[in-house]
């Protein structure tokens, strides 16, 4: 927000402590004299269990009615912290110029309350009404035996977490109306899973897209990444001008990254076009809201044996027609590394056979042969990874491969240890893979704000014919025939899986590529490659245009 508004951040509260040990009928507290007590040493009942229906009903409507006057000291003075609650009941009228509030409660369902809001925002002459629903829970408070509204964000307003703000006033950028590559316009109503991206381009090209600000509401959340998150408006007063930005999304290639993770929790892809680096498609299915497809970092497992494969042709260790034996265990400073249940030794395998079969030992038999930058150098300057340097129009991860020695030399290559990816940064390697140029992906064209691309010499035409050969064979009759069955044209994949400390379940990853898509997926506690990572990247294959 432009403007005088001043923020007023959200205090980090916790959710009052309701352990067992506080939970007893009635505890008996001896009193001297004084409030309670009897004058001679008596005995006074301080109730200690969860709040009674009548004390849920009446602390309820003291908060209610104090937070409908403004009287913000009041109404916190009834919540477990008064603090927190006193500065955001505060910023609530202030800052977010909220007035003329009426709280109506519904059923109580234990301690646990419902309610409605309807207020009225009232800023430069202009008034627009404003109405949500929320809860609160009333428990026992620690120290005081009183019941107390649980104090949290949320209950001021559903969508407030740790650290947000409730301003109104002159929004930071003008409004945008977001186009895809053939001007279909992109909405978040649509294509849920850019929410946060268009909040971000607005933020940061409202201004460059011919727009004019408007007069908002909104919820301005805590920079806990230093990239400054953009606001999430919540209402608007006056409206701006929208500007129209063009992207490189595909609304196409975008609906059918929608719906391919809606199938799995925790699920995330990405969509790029390799001859050219535009990503087609971002999409998430989080309940955390993390966009973990473009700024995830998870060991990318088996997928990064395409780096890797590119490492042992360009350092001349072997080819892809050259042996890489697959044994049953494989040992490396100590640690014995295994291969997937089920997959078969072959001491006789050829580097392209071991990867179609994703065979790990394969793999590590050569930690013996390259150095411990090997990889590193590989993945900086041949496919652009790990520099920090990417400007894809919105904030990214570039992907990690630290130089490290011991065992991590050997789970490197496997894509476990220190390596870290997100599913941008396995599109853009199979684009690579595919093409032989590093093309840094791109949301918005580099033009828009003189963004410099970072760049990488990428790869040999001999490299890429050989993984391009490895890769389809990978997708013809290796671990990712089955989820690639039935795509026309030029293909070829990679399967992956990787497993992470406290973990039950390996993360699913996969990366493919059809014609001119590639498309990467991950899905946290997902297991092999083909089980979900596989089935979101074929769909996407399937039906981008």
């Amino acid at each position: 927000m432009r403007g005088a508004v001043k923020g007023v951040v959200i205090g980090g509260v916790c959710a009052a402590m309701l352990g067992g040990a506080a939970y007893g009928l009635y505890n008996v507290a001896s009193a001297l004299s004084g409030d309670g007590g009897t004058g001679g040493g008596g005995t006074a009942s301080v109730k200690s269990g969860p709040p009674g229906a009548d004390e849920v009903k009446d602390t309820t409507a003291r908060f209610f009615a104090a937070w409908e006057k403004g009287d913000a000291p009041t109404a916190a003075s009834y919540t477990n912290y008064p603090q927190a609650a006193r500065q955001l009941l505060t910023a609530y009228g202030d800052d977010a110029h909220i007035g003329n509030v009426r709280v109506t409660p519904g059923a109580a369902t234990g301690t646990t309350v419902p309610f409605t809001v309807r207020a009225t925002v009232s800023y430069g002459g202009t008034s627009r009404p404003l109405a949500y629903r929320s809860s609160l829970t009333v428990v026992r408070g620690e120290t005081s035996h009183r019941p107390l509204v649980d104090w949290r964000p949320s209950v001021v307003h559903p969508e407030l977490r740790k650290g947000d703000t409730l301003v109104t006033g002159d929004s930071a950028a003008a409004p945008i109306q977001a186009v895809d590559r053939d001007g279909r316009v992109l909405t978040a109503a649509k294509y849920p899973s850019l929410g946060p991206v268009l909040d971000e381009l607005r933020k940061r090209y409202g201004d460059k897209a011919g727009g004019r600000a408007g007069v908002e509401l909104d919820i301005r959340h805590a920079d806990t990444g230093g990239t400054g998150a953009a606001d999430t408006p919540l209402l608007t007063l006056v409206k701006g001008r929208p500007g129209k930005l063009r992207t490189t999304f595909s609304a196409s290639a975008q609906a059918a990254a929608e719906t391919a993770v809606a199938k799995y929790p925790n699920a995330s892809v990405v969509a790029v076009q390799p001859s050219t680096g535009e990503i087609l498609a971002v999409a998430n299915n989080r309940v955390d809201g993390f966009d973990a497809a473009l700024l995830g970092e998870r060991a990318p497992g088996s997928t990064m044996k395409i780096v890797s494969a590119a490492t042992l042709i360009d350092n001349g260790l072997t080819s892809a027609g050259g042996k890489a034996p697959c044994p049953a265990t494989a040992v490396w400073q100590s640690q014995t590394f295994h291969n997937l249940t089920g997959l078969r030794a072959n001491e006789n395998a050829t580097l392209s056979e071991s990867f179609a079969r994703s065979c790990n030992t394969a793999f590590v038999k050569f930690a013996d042969d390259v150095s411990p930058d090997s990889l590193t150098r590989e993945a900086e300057e041949r496919f652009g990874l790990g520099r920090n340097n990417w400007r894809i129009g919105v904030p990214s991860f570039d992907g990690r491969v630290p130089a490290t020695g011991g065992p991590d030399t050997a789970a490197a290559l496997i894509g476990q240890g220190q390596v870290q990816m997100s599913p941008l940064n396995m599109a853009s390697v199979t684009a690579t893979a595919t093409t032989g140029a590093f093309r840094q992906p791109v949301l918005v064209p580099l033009s828009l704000d003189g963004r410099e691309s970072a760049r990488a010499r990428g790869l040999s035409s001999g490299t890429v014919a050989q993984l391009r050969a490895m890769m389809n064979r990978t997708a013809t009759s290796g671990t990712a025939a089955p989820t690639m069955a039935g795509l026309s044209g030029s293909i070829g994949a990679k399967t992956g899986s990787a497993e992470s400390d406290g973990q039950a379940k390996s993360d699913s990853w996969f990366t493919g590529y059809r014609d001119d898509v590639a498309a990467a997926a991950l899905v946290q506690d997902g297991g092999h490659g083909i089980d979900a990572a596989g089935p979101i990247v074929a769909s996407v294959l399937r039906n981008a245009r």
